[in-house]
């Protein structure tokens, strides 16, 4: 498998010197998925974890419902130019019945800043999600604040570069169940959620998604698609993914930091706070 890091040289140039020094950065490589041996994308994403990433991107995508609709997910052999598996190229075989469409047929390069950004409309993804969010269900204020936290203690890349976003599956007993980091926040997110199909735990109804960067719609959507009841994000959300888990159900929150944070949708999921009292101020 490819490396999660790499070294490379740099001229650090401060006040008072300038040296040469080695430093650690984050890999991104290309990954091509072909769908029963025709190409589908090539996604830039950090090597690692490629089995779960294609289960949440084709889920995400709605090619796949469940873990039974890949039958077959393996590595090509002798993708470079000394003949030796770059572990770039995924062939994935679908079960009769799941299939991609012509129409959806992606053979271009996606970004791992952007992902895959499609024009799905809020409608369409709340019609779509198989999964209904627990109206019912109510998560501790501390539980949240406590996520960043939890969630850096797994950021072990990140700790070596600096450079990768990570994403992590929190339940309410403050377990962080499943943790994955890339250089693109949505392939971090396909992880986790590809993870759990492989696991079948989805619908994942009492699990807390949290994220190291902002809340996109994209993010949100994957989200509402796993049955997740609250996302939560170091960052701000968008105006499209706030709108997004307005309709869905799904509690969104956001510039979660220290004791603070902000909670843009459905909050009455959210209960207690860090003294006892919770206090709404208009």
């Amino acid at each position: 498998m490819g490396r999660v890091t790499r070294r490379h040289a740099l001229l650090r140039v401060g006040p008072e010197e300038t040296i040469r020094r080695i430093d650690s950065l984050a890999v991104e490589e290309p990954l091509e998925i072909r769908l029963n041996g025709e190409p589908y994308l090539v996604t830039m994403r950090t090597p690692g974890d490629d089995i779960d990433l294609v289960h949440g991107l084709l889920y995400s995508e709605g090619i796949i419902n469940e873990r039974s609709d890949i039958v077959l997910a393996r590595y090509c052999a002798g993708s470079d130019a000394d003949g030796v598996n770059s572990y770039n190229v995924l062939e994935i075989t679908l079960q009769s019945g799941a299939s991609a469409p012509a129409a959806a047929r992606r053979n271009v390069v996606t970004s791992s800043a952007c992902g895959i950004c499609g024009a799905t409309s809020i409608e369409q993804v709340v019609h779509e999600s198989p999964y209904a969010v627990d109206p019912e269900l109510r998560v501790e204020t501390g539980l949240i604040l406590s996520a960043p936290t939890l969630l850096r203690q797994y950021q072990r890349a990140f700790d070596q570069t600096g450079g990768l976003h990570a994403a992590g599956l929190l339940g309410l007993d403050s377990s962080m169940v499943c943790v994955r980091e890339d250089v693109g926040r949505h392939n971090a997110v396909d992880k986790v959620i590809g993870w759990a199909i492989r696991e079948q735990l989805l619908p994942l109804r009492r699990m807390i998604l949290m994220v190291s960067g902002r809340a996109s719609f994209e993010l949100t959507q994957k989200a509402v698609l796993a049955g997740i009841p609250v996302l939560a994000a170091v960052s701000a959300p968008s105006s499209l993914a706030a709108e997004l888990a307005e309709e869905a159900g799904l509690t969104l929150v956001g510039f979660v930091r220290g004791e603070t944070m902000n909670v843009y949708t459905h909050p009455q999921r959210i209960v207690g706070s860090m003294n006892g009292e919770l206090r709404l101020q208009a």
